[in-house]
């Protein structure tokens, strides 16, 4: 299965960049705007995630919604971006509603960091709440950029250039008892946006091709060419991590949006051998818009119209999205500075994609 497509493709969600390369700067950070609200959840793995209100986001905790997520370089000094974002939202009245004599809101805006430091060649250049404020305001409903801008400006995919992917699924949801046809049953989308700066590697050393080249429509680059990307200088043990945002139309509970979190980690896995080292801290938030209503069905689980079924193939869905975000995040890189990006080694490698990608 080709996927391709955008998380801007779930109804509801935008998405903005703001980077800075030259002079010493090679980061930046891109921001998932969800202006009617979403329902979230997240999961953390790795072993040096540097995130900002995930506990929010747990099913128990008092916030049900929220507007906007944050993912930028930095390290733990580029949480400050979604210090930018919040002033935005506030400004536009979107967050946690506060009454009493002097209303206002609050908002929520979870925040996870690749390792970017020094990229450019200067430590202290990193994304503050500038960063975050600009790339909310650039938030748009078709997101055309991609590679490395925003957060995966800075980026590495091991040896190669790291860079910001994306995709959707279009899931058709399993229809109910077959002894009453009914109305067709309703479809959903799902999408991810990954910043891919993996510790593990994007393709398979042996073949030169990406782990999850099939789902991109992309053929085995040339021998020679797998040669050269085995040449590479290698890198030595760095401070990486892999992050995004998995997102759907469909109606989920806040438990329901964390487990799609976490399913969406077995594409990343996937795309990215190994994956959540004791040096990465790899993250994905999960967002509900809610618009597709998959219903409560039939409660036993071998009836195929349950709710069951229908959350399964959206939990499958955000494992496909993932995967191939991330694989779109390898793809549309370019080289900044003196690191390589993959399609730059292995050209022949795109040379038989079915469909438009969104690379190159």
């Amino acid at each position: 299965m080709t996927v391709l497509g955008s998380i801007t493709d779930v109804t509801g969600v935008e998405v903005g960049h703001h980077q800075r390369t030259g002079r010493g700067w090679q980061t930046g950070t891109t921001v998932v705007l969800v202006s009617g609200g979403a329902t979230p959840g997240v999961d953390v793995r790795g072993g040096g995630p540097g995130t900002r209100e995930t506990d929010a986001l747990a099913p128990e905790n008092l916030v049900e919604r929220i507007h906007a997520v944050c993912l930028t370089g930095g390290s733990a000094f580029g949480l400050a971006a979604a210090d930018g974002v919040m002033e935005v939202l506030e400004e536009r009245g979107l967050g946690v509603a506060i009454g009493g004599s002097v209303p206002g809101t609050v908002p929520v805006v979870p925040a996870a960091v690749v390792f970017d430091l020094g990229r450019g060649g200067r430590f202290s250049h990193r994304p503050d709440a500038a960063f975050g404020r600009r790339a909310t305001q650039t938030a748009t409903p078709t997101l055309s950029r991609w590679g490395s801008v925003g957060a995966g400006t800075g980026a590495r995919a091991g040896m190669l250039q790291g860079g910001v992917g994306t995709a959707s699924v279009t899931v058709g949801l399993p229809p109910g008892d077959s002894g009453d046809p009914g109305p067709e049953p309703p479809a959903c989308t799902v999408g991810a946006v990954a910043v891919v700066n993996a510790n593990g590697s994007v393709f398979d050393p042996s073949t030169g091709a990406l782990w999850e080249h099939r789902s991109a429509g992309l053929s085995r680059p040339s021998a020679a060419e797998a040669r050269q990307l085995r040449d590479l200088p290698s890198t030595p043990v760095a401070l990486n991590t892999t992050i995004g945002v998995v997102a759907t139309d469909a109606s989920l509970t806040k438990s329901e949006v964390g487990k799609l979190a976490s399913v969406a980690h077995d594409g990343l896995a996937r795309a990215i051998r190994p994956a959540h080292s004791m040096f990465d801290g790899d993250t994905v938030f999960g967002l509900s818009t809610g618009h597709v209503d998959i219903g409560a069905g039939p409660t036993t689980l071998r009836e195929p119209g349950s709710r069951h079924h229908a959350l399964d193939a959206v939990l499958r869905a955000a494992a496909d999205a993932f995967a191939s975000a991330c694989v779109h995040a390898v793809l549309a890189a370019t080289a900044i500075g003196d690191v390589p990006a993959y399609l730059d080694v292995c050209p022949s490698a795109a040379r038989s994609r079915a469909g438009r990608g969104p690379w190159r």
